[in-house]
């Protein structure tokens, strides 16, 4: 779905725009995408260590680590996976693959080896795009003990027969599983989840541009009063939501809404993906904040395929979980190739995406289910300045026909968002409606009951 929204209806998203120094947010996002651009990360290993440790310079993550063999659910941790170099040499010497000039060259989690092979043998283990014949693909084989490269379809053209030493320096041996966690406590003890994955290595959109996004919004909500707690998680895909659930078990009932945060930094238009429930809370804000957005968006139905949602979303779990991205995952052919990198994501498209975060953020924080303490007939506010004087606000008649919907709706069971949504206006001036009837004692703060 497709849609563009009037202008009063775009208040929320313009109200935090002007809050932002939006240039200065993308840049911040974007430095970071670029610093950490060359490590070579996997779902375990040195490279998901450095990169949380560069993250907690910027808000103080808990660093953890889940020994390997432990059992989770249906699944274990697995051996940890380290990397120090990698080559394909022709018979001259020349390295002609080298993971120094792209940690995309080696299939993630190779096993170590050495050999010699003919031209023959060797391209059983070569992975190369013939539809993309200049872009790098980007694989795995986290699961199955086996070895690969990946290269140009292009390079791989040119290799010639004879004999080619290959090298995978690297370890895969009992270790530990990485992730990093925050906590933002608020003034009540349930919760936010917001969760990205840590597990690829040199991708910017797919994997680097929710890094950078959950980033910011952690460290601009620590700075901000708050009414929910807020959960950050930055873990390895799959692997890693099954482990923070199987650990974490015990305290799953407080969690009230989550979000998976990934490929916020391209072009695409703004991408929801519904939790299993389908009608959750979460489901029905960041719907509303895409309508209100006044940009193209779509809204999509819960599938169990795509990233760490299908865990959470699981039938013995089903947690209140959705996705946001832009252009979805497998959308776009730069997905999973070399060709995601610096140049693909956009300032603009990450700050644009961290103000979706932040609205969706600011709705779940903000609304409140009120009693109407004059409910009989409509009260007089005329008597009270508030008929027709909303001075300085930039639709008056909005304002204004929020607040009469807010004293209709106001009966102990309709939340701001409920009155949002069946008035068909944004949050924004449904809020400040409530805002100045409960200053002039008309409503009653019941979202705790009465």
């Amino acid at each position: 779905m497709t849609v563009q929204t009037s202008r009063h209806n775009r208040s929320l998203m313009e109200g935090l725009r002007s809050q932002l120094d939006i240039d200065r947010v993308g840049d911040e996002m974007y430095s970071l995408i670029a610093e950490l651009y060359p490590i070579c990360r996997s779902i375990t290993g040195e490279g998901v260590r450095q990169t949380l440790r560069r993250l907690r310079e910027d808000i103080p993550l808990e660093i953890r680590e889940v020994p390997s063999g432990t059992r989770v659910f249906d699944w274990t941790v697995p051996k940890e996976w380290n990397i120090r170099d990698a080559f394909i040499k022709d018979s001259t010497g020349k390295r002609v693959v080298d993971f120094n000039a792209s940690n995309l060259h080696v299939v993630s989690y190779s096993t170590p080896v050495r050999e010699r092979l003919t031209l023959a043998e060797l391209q059983g283990h070569l992975c190369s795009l013939p539809d993309r014949p200049d872009w790098i693909p980007y694989r795995t084989s986290y699961y199955d003990e086996t070895w690969g490269f990946c290269l140009a379809d292009a390079q791989r053209r040119t290799l010639e027969d004879g004999e080619y030493e290959v090298c995978i320096d690297a370890s895969l041996e009992p270790g530990f599983l990485t992730y990093g966690e925050l906590l933002i406590p608020g003034r009540r003890t349930e919760e936010v989840l917001i969760s990205t994955h840590i597990c690829h290595p040199s991708l910017c959109n797919d994997n680097l541009s929710g890094i950078a996004v959950c980033t910011h919004l952690a460290k601009t909500l620590a700075a901000a009063s708050r009414e929910y707690s807020y959960r950050f998680l930055f873990i390895p895909g799959t692997i890693g939501s099954i482990t923070w659930l199987a650990l974490n078990e015990d305290r799953l009932h407080l969690i009230r809404h989550g979000l998976v945060a990934v490929g916020l930094g391209d072009r695409g238009a703004l991408t929801y993906k519904k939790s299993r429930r389908g009608d959750a809370e979460i489901d029905r804000v960041i719907s509303h904040v895409l309508k209100s957005s006044g940009q193209p968006f779509q809204v999509v139905e819960f599938a169990p395929y795509g990233y760490d949602e299908r865990q959470y979303c699981s039938p013995g779990i089903n947690l209140p979980v959705g996705v946001l991205s832009r252009t979805p995952h497998g959308k776009y052919p730069e997905y999973h190739t070399s060709a995601d990198g610096l140049d693909f994501v956009k300032q603009d498209a990450l700050a644009d995406s961290l103000l979706a975060c932040l609205s969706v953020v600011d709705i779940l924080d903000r609304n409140r289910i009120y009693l109407n303490t004059a409910p009989k007939g409509e009260p007089q506010l005329g008597r009270r300045g508030l008929y027709r004087a909303t001075g300085g606000a930039a639709d008056p008649g909005s304002l204004q026909m929020a607040m009469l919907w807010v004293l209709n709706l106001s009966d102990g069971r309709h939340s701001l968002l409920d009155i949002a949504e069946r008035a068909n206006l944004s949050f924004g001036p449904v809020r400040e409606a409530a805002q100045i009837l409960a200053a002039h004692d008309l409503l009653a703060d019941a979202t705790y009951g009465v």
